[in-house]
C-alpha cells in the first residue's frame, strides 16, 4: 500500500482542525497555511499509483462463489486522481496564497473551511466506499456553506441558508439511495455493488433499484447545480469572495465527477441512466448560458457560464463510451482551470474598482492591461476558440457526439460554444472597451500582484493543456478503459 494516499486527505484535514484551533498566532497561522497549500500539489505527484485499505483489511475470496470482497474503506489512486487533486491542490495553494496577503490578520474559521472543503473533495474523489463519499459529501456542503457565509459580501448569509435548505433535502434523499442499495447487496463498496449488478446477483429492473438511482441522481443534482439548483449553485459563487468562488466550483466540478462516476460504475446496464444524464447536462447548457445573457452582475453572469460547462462535463458522462467519457473528464479538467481564472480575474477587477455591474464600468483596459489581456484570454477558452484548452475538450464532445450518432447533440454544443463566445464579448466590451464612466475612480486603485500572479499560473496551464492535450487525455482514456 502507499501509505502518501491517505495524506492527501489526513494533511488537509489536519491543517484545518490545527489552524482553526490555533489562529490567535497570527503569522504562525498564516506561515503553517502557506506551508501546508504548498504541499498539496506536491503530495499526489510525489504519490504512486495503487490501493490503500484502511486498516490493512486486503479483500478477500469468497471460495464458494469466487467473487471479491472488499470489507476496508479502499482509496484508489489513479492517473485521473492525481491529475485532479493535483489540480485542486494548485488552485488552494493560490487562493490561499491570495487571501493571507489580502489581509493583515487573518480569519481561522475561514482558513478552516477551505482546508476541509479541499479535503473532503479529496476524499470524494479517492474513495471506493459509496457511504464514506456520502459523509464527506456532507462536510463538503457544510464547508460550501461556511465559505459564503464568512463571505463580506451583501445577502451572503441569506444564500448561504438557501443553500442549507436545499441541502438537508438533496442530501438525505442521497442517502436513502444509499441505503436502498446496501440492502439489496448488502456492501457499501462501489467495487461489490458493481460486481453484483453485472453478475445478476442484483434484479437491475427491482423497483428498489431503480428508486436507488432516482435517489442518489436528485443529490447529484444538488451536489453538481445541475438543474433543477442551477439558480442556487450560481448564487453561491456570486455571494462569496471571488478567490473563494473560485475554489467553491472546483469542489462543485470534482463532487460532480466523483458521484457520477460512481453512478456510471453501478447503473451503466440501465438505458434510462445515460438518458437522464444527457438530458439534465443538455438543459443546464441551454439554460446557463440563457440566464448568463441576461445578467448585468459579472459575478453572477459567470456562475451561469459555470453552470453551463457543467453541463459539457455531463454530457460527455452520459454518451457512455470511452472518447465521450474521456472527453467530458477533460472538460471538467479545463472547466476547474478557466472558471477559476475568469473567478479570480473579475474579482481583481472587483479589488480594484469596488463595482461588479457591468453598466457602470468602462474603460479599464487603459488601466488594468495585464487583468484585462488575460480574461479575455480565458473567455475565449471558455467558449471553445483555439487553439486553447477549452477548444480541445469541446472538439472532442463534438466528435463523440458524432460518433455516438447523435448530430443534433454536435450542433448544439456548438450554439451553445458560441453563445457563451457572445455573452462574454458582449461583457468584456461593455468593461474593458466603452469609454470610462465619468463618475467611476480608477486612478489610486490598484490590483493585487497575488491575483496576476494566480492568473498568469493558470493561463499557462490553459495555453499547456491546449497546445499538448495528450498530456492529460492519454491517461484519462486509460482510466475510463478500466471502468468500462
Amino acid at each position: 500500500m502507499n501509505e502518501l494516499i491517505p495524506l492527501m486527505v489526513i494533511v488537509p484535514l489536519m491543517a484545518a482542525l490545527l489552524i482553526s484551533a490555533f489562529s490567535k498566532f497570527n503569522k504562525a497561522t498564516k506561515v503553517f497555511a502557506f506551508v501546508v497549500a504548498l504541499c498539496l500539489p506536491v503530495i499526489p505527484i510525489a504519490s504512486h499509483y495503487g490501493l490503500h485499505y484502511f486498516g490493512g483489511y486486503a479483500p478477500v475470496m469468497d471460495n464458494v462463489t469466487n467473487v471479491m470482497y472488499h470489507p476496508a474503506i479502499t482509496y484508489s489512486f489513479t492517473f485521473l486522481q492525481q491529475i485532479f487533486i493535483a489540480m485542486l491542490g494548485l488552485l488552494t495553494f493560490l487562493v490561499v496564497f491570495i487571501y493571507l496577503t489580502k489581509y493583515k490578520k487573518v480569519s481561522g474559521p475561514y482558513l478552516f473551511l477551505l482546508f476541509l472543503g479541499t479535503a473532503a473533495v479529496t476524499a470524494m474523489l479517492l474513495t471506493d466506499d459509496i457511504f464514506h463519499m456520502f459523509v464527506f459529501f456532507e462536510i463538503l456542503a457544510l464547508a460550501q456553506v461556511g465559505i459564503v457565509a464568512a463571505s463580506s459580501i451583501d445577502y451572503s448569509y441569506e444564500m448561504a441558508l438557501k443553500y442549507m435548505v436545499l441541502g438537508s433535502i438533496g442530501s438525505p434523499m442521497m442517502l436513502l439511495g444509499i441505503g436502498f442499495l446496501l440492502a439489496l447487496t448488502g456492501s457499501v463498496n462501489v467495487t461489490d455493488i458493481a460486481a453484483a449488478v453485472h453478475n445478476g446477483l442484483v434484479d437491475a429492473t427491482s423497483p428498489v433499484f431503480l428508486l436507488s438511482l432516482g435517489l442518489i441522481f436528485f443529490g447529484w443534482l444538488y451536489a453538481s447545480g445541475l438543474p433543477p439548483f442551477h439558480t442556487i449553485k450560481s448564487g453561491i459563487y456570486s455571494k462569496a469572495e471571488p478567490h473563494g468562488a473560485a475554489l467553491l466550483q472546483s469542489f462543485t466540478v470534482v463532487s460532480m465527477i466523483s458521484i457520477v462516476l460512481i453512478m456510471f460504475r453501478i447503473y451503466s446496464s440501465l438505458p434510462i441512466f445515460e438518458v437522464l444524464v444527457v438530458f439534465f447536462s443538455i438543459l443546464a447548457m441551454i439554460l446557463g448560458v440563457s440566464l448568463a445573457l441576461t445578467q448585468t452582475d459579472f459575478r453572477r453572469m459567470i456562475g451561469f457560464l459555470a453552470v453551463g460547462e457543467l453541463g459539457f462535463i455531463g454530457l460527455g458522462i452520459g454518451l457512455g463510451t470511452q472518447y465521450a467519457i474521456t472527453a467530458g473528464l477533460f472538460q471538467a479538467l479545463n472547466e476547474i482551470i478557466i472558471t477559476a481564472l475568469l473567478f479570480i480575474g473579475f474579482g481583481a477587477i472587483v479589488n480594484a474598482t469596488d463595482e461588479v455591474d457591468t453598466r457602470k464600468l468602462g474603460g479599464l483596459l487603459a488601466y488594468h492591461p495585464k487583468v484585462s489581456i488575460m480574461l479575455l484570454i480565458a473567455g475565449l477558452a471558455m467558449a471553445g476558440v483555439p487553439p486553447l484548452s477549452g477548444f480541445q475538450s469541446k472538439l472532442m464532445l463534438v466528435q463523440a457526439s458524432l460518433n455516438c450518432g447523435f448530430p443534433e447533440i454536435s450542433i448544439l454544443a456548438i450554439m451553445v460554444s458560441i453563445a457563451t463566445f457572445v455573452v462574454f464579448v458582449k461583457t468584456y466590451y461593455t468593461m474593458f472597451l466603452k469609454p470610462k464612466p465619468n463618475e467611476l475612480e480608477l486612478e489610486k486603485k490598484e490590483v493585487p500582484r497575488t491575483m496576476i500572479f494566480a492568473m498568469g499560473v493558470l493561463l499557462i496551464i490553459v495555453i499547456l493543456l491546449g497546445v499538448f492535450p495528450d498530456i492529460v487525455t492519454a491517461g484519462i482514456s486509460n482510466f475510463v478503459g478500466g471502468i468500462l
